[in-house]
């Protein structure tokens, strides 16, 4: 039977048996997965918006369970109190949101000397890994794939970022049409949903999804979390117990997705824990069907 998927960019599926991800319709859904992540991006920091997106993996795993009658073992249940702790705690340290407001200010942003080398060596870095190392060890490295979609993904959530500031300086009558930068964002935005598909599509084909979200899920959060620090510099007015809170809350949401998904197909339940008495009262002996001895030889 097929389940419900989804990853912390807002892409909704259904994934077969063999973990495979249907492919109709897949740019549509991650494109209103990203549309529905406007509102977020716009009003809170993105260092805070993408980790929580593993509560998307916990909502699927629930919806899974209660409409499509798929089981949750014990690690899931409690894969999904993880990362929900882990959430908390992320939200209870994440960092002020940041003070830009205006698409003007988010252009300044975009053309500060550190941000442009960090965005050129990431561009490169993938360029690299798509048309050399993919072509050659795709097929056998699952960090391959994942790798590029979450380099990609960096780009992805800062267009999402900057288009959602649009689409509220837009409201607020500011002159956004004229500005070029949108329409800059909107062509990354396509291409890089577009190449996160496609590699996505290729990895959940080939590897085991137990263990793509997984590794997607940390890779995509680690590079965006860095991307928001270089471009945003979101974490300059966090003190020590506030960054080592939020590193702590997004370990542990780690582990939460981990032991949700790796332990998933095991037959664990609550029945099955160690019994409280050394010597529990044992189940009552089946009765003999008929036309067997009830007597011992």
């Amino acid at each position: 039977m097929g389940g419900f998927g989804q990853d912390h960019l807002g892409l909704t599926f259904r994934s077969d048996s063999a973990g495979r991800q249907h492919k109709g319709g897949d740019f549509k859904e991650l494109a209103a997965g990203e549309v529905a992540n406007f509102g977020a991006y716009a009003f809170a920091p993105a260092t805070v918006v993408t980790p929580l997106g593993a509560l998307s993996i916990l909502i699927s795993a629930i919806l899974s369970s209660y409409f499509l009658g798929e089981s949750l073992n014990l690690l899931g249940k409690l894969g999904c109190v993880i990362c929900v702790a882990g959430s908390t705690v992320m939200v209870i340290h994440a960092p002020e949101e940041e003070k830009i407001t205006t698409i003007v200010e988010m252009a300044a942003k975009m053309k500060d000397t550190g941000y442009i080398v960090f965005a050129v060596l990431l561009l490169v870095s993938c360029l690299i890994l798509i048309f050399v190392i993919a072509p050659r060890y795709g097929q056998r490295n699952i960090l391959i794939y994942i790798v590029i979609c979450s380099v990609i993904g960096a780009f992805s959530v800062t267009a999402v970022k900057g288009l959602g500031i649009t689409i509220k300086n837009f409201f607020q009558g500011l002159p956004v049409v004229r500005h070029p930068l949108p329409y800059i964002l909107s062509l990354v935005l396509a291409l890089s949903l577009s190449t996160q598909v496609n590699f996505l599509n290729k990895a959940l084909d080939i590897f085991n999804t137990s263990l793509v979200f997984p590794i997607y899920y940390v890779f995509f959060t680690s590079m965006v979390v860095t991307s928001s620090i270089v471009l945003f510099k979101e974490w300059h007015s966090m003190s020590a117990v506030d960054i080592v809170g939020t590193l702590s809350g997004f370990v542990t949401i780690i582990l939460g997705v981990f032991t949700l998904h790796a332990f998933k197909d095991l037959d664990i339940s609550r029945t099955g824990l160690p019994h409280m008495h050394k010597n529990p009262t044992p189940p009552p002996a089946p009765e003999p069907s008929i036309g067997e001895p009830c007597g011992t030889a």
